[in-house]
């Protein structure tokens, strides 16, 4: 693949919708591009990053759209706050529940949230519980799900950009609703673009298929 000097709106629009391209350093994106770019879900990667032998769906999707969300009775509050941030944002929400103060078991929420996430019905999932712990763990037994737990943006962003997470989990009783916005708004636009931390989960996967 020969690095882009620079791209504009015109090389925009000839490349592969959802393919991934390589900018030489000191390269050029033109703000018209950059739109472009991302109505058409094309990666950008710094020259040298890219390994065509990599499989294409193996890095969470960069370009988020779609989030499926869910909560157990404890985060009904933070998940009322940040789906009405992520719509505000622009952003394809869906509510899987909970939708009452009434008990329920988060394995349920996160088992929800994690197979829309598994089955490519959204391009990233965020669940709540407690602390965040449980529905991680939950998640993480849907296969082709990476979830992490946060509770700031540090851990959000290595959680994305090394670790290629596609679920988030939040604790309700560990963050306020503005700390939990800025760990959303991190890990939902951070993207996971090195080739070396993309092709250790290949050994994830086959972790999976054992």
């Amino acid at each position: 693949m020969k690095p882009f000097d620079i791209i504009t709106e015109a090389d925009a629009r000839t490349i592969e919708y959802g393919s991934t391209v390589e900018l030489a350093a000191g390269g050029h994106v033109t703000p018209l591009a950059q739109d472009t770019l991302r109505a058409r879900r094309i990666t950008v990667v710094p020259a040298g990053s890219f390994d065509p032998a990599l499989p294409p769906d193996l890095a969470p999707v960069a370009d988020v759209r779609r989030v499926a969300i869910g909560s157990d009775h404890t985060g009904l509050a933070m998940k009322a706050d940040l789906v009405q941030h992520l719509r505000g944002s622009g952003l394809a929400v869906e509510d899987v529940g909970t939708h009452s103060k009434d008990s329920v078991d988060y394995p349920d929420i996160a088992s929800a949230v994690a197979l829309r996430v598994a089955r490519k019905e959204a391009d990233a999932g965020i669940v709540i519980d407690g602390a965040g712990i449980g529905s991680a763990i939950a998640a993480n037994k849907v296969r082709g799900i990476r979830a992490v737990m946060a509770v700031n943006t540090t851990l959000a962003r290595y959680g994305r950009e090394h670790n290629g997470a596609n679920v988030l989990t939040l604790g309700s009783s560990l963050l306020d609703a503005g700390e939990a916005r800025e760990i959303v708004q991190t890990f939902l636009s951070t993207p996971m673009r090195e080739a070396r931390y993309i092709r250790r989960l290949l050994k994830i996967r086959d972790m999976e298929r054992r």
